[in-house]
């Protein structure tokens, strides 16, 4: 698979599991995104796809690299849709 679609797969699971916030904006738990059954057959490496779409600014989280577990708490922003 391309990245580019790749990239479109993770912006559907993140408007299928997001919440909207009080702003508009779209975001997901990483953790709820890591443990979701679709996704984990969906993705081969959701972390470096994770990496992908927010070098092109599609989404935004804090730190650089998303670990299950220590990260799960972290909110995952949809910037582009």
């Amino acid at each position: 698979m391309n990245i580019e679609h790749e990239i479109g797969l993770l912006v559907e699971e993140i408007r299928r599991l997001g919440t909207k916030n009080p702003d508009g904006t779209l975001s997901v738990k990483f953790g709820v995104l890591f443990a979701d059954d679709k996704c984990a057959n969906l993705f081969e490496a959701l972390v470096g796809t994770l990496k992908a779409a927010k070098r092109r600014k599609i989404v935004s989280y804090p730190g650089e690299l998303l670990l299950q577990g220590v990260h799960d708490n972290v909110d995952i922003l949809l910037l582009q849709e």
